[in-house]
């Protein structure tokens, strides 16, 4: 599979985030726990040179425990402040004010030593489509300020909000880069659905995705779906169909509504906690 996705707004949003770069003391950037490298857009730390940074591991509730300690880690050695959080359940969200202020220290004190007392620290909120910003910063303000929703692109133009005395956000809209270079980083980012699946052949993202299971976490889907283990993702795929009376006219089985039925419990995380990316394998 080929993936390539670059609505024109986005052109339109980069534009607009380095714009109002020199108004931030700090990038928020939010990325995916399940794909910490690949949910990352590398215009960011372009568009971000010189400002403080904090990195957010979202959605880590579907991701394994031991994975997120270390990637907290990896970003921690890379010079990030960097906090493991949970935006629809709220998980890691009382860290972020203690984050923000470890992240500015260096801003407070020449703000300190310039006589400016209390400036609240203006900080950008940035990350890929479907990463979960607008849930992120809803919680955090504790009020629907932010639009949300569960597809790619529904942010489109900026807005402040005022978080308390001492944080002012700005959102911005998700963007993706133009080219991925490594198209396992299309990959991944198709099977968490930061890209629209309209564009994208359902069943053969599963199948690649059965490959994945098949190779990394062996059995999970044999266990989840009931079915037995034919070590072949398409008979795999095929079980699955079977097993959740997945069917079109005339009995046969529907693979395509299986395909959609796998990917959506992968997302959800009903197939348990998985990483996609592990750390051995980007150092």
């Amino acid at each position: 599979m080929h993936f390539q996705w670059y609505p024109g707004h986005m052109t339109k949003a980069k534009r607009m985030m380095r714009e109002n770069m020199k108004l931030i003391d700090l990038v928020i950037e939010l990325v995916d726990a399940r794909i910490p490298l690949s949910s990352r857009n590398p215009d960011i730390d372009e568009l971000g040179k010189g400002k403080a940074r904090l990195v957010l591991l979202n959605k880590s509730d579907l991701a394994e425990e031991h994975m997120n300690n270390a990637w907290v880690e990896f970003f921690r050695e890379k010079g990030f402040v960097a906090v493991k959080v949970n935006s629809k359940k709220g998980n890691g969200l009382k860290q972020i004010q203690g984050a923000i202020q470890e992240a500015c220290r260096e801003k407070t004190e020449r703000d300190r030593k310039r006589g400016i007392l209390n400036r609240p620290v203006r900080a950008m909120v940035v990350g890929i489509p479907n990463v979960g910003k607008s849930t992120f910063i809803n919680a955090l303000a504790g009020k629907a300020c932010a639009k949300t929703g569960n597809k790619p692109g529904v942010t489109k133009g900026k807005q402040w909000i005022r978080l308390n005395k001492q944080v002012e956000l700005l959102d911005t809209p998700g963007i993706l880069w133009p080219k991925f270079e490594d198209q396992k980083v299309g990959l991944r980012l198709a099977f968490i659905g930061s890209i629209k699946d309209e564009i994208l052949n359902t069943e053969e993202l599963a199948l690649e995705f059965i490959k994945f299971m098949g190779g990394e976490y062996p059995g999970v889907l044999e266990e989840k779906y009931q079915i037995p283990s034919w070590g072949d993702c398409f008979e795999t795929l095929r079980g699955i169909a079977e097993s959740r009376h997945c069917l079109v006219r005339g009995n046969e089985l529907d693979t395509e509504k299986a395909a959609s039925l796998l990917l959506d419990d992968f997302r959800n995380g009903r197939l348990g906690r998985i990483t996609l990316e592990k750390l051995d394998n980007n150092d």
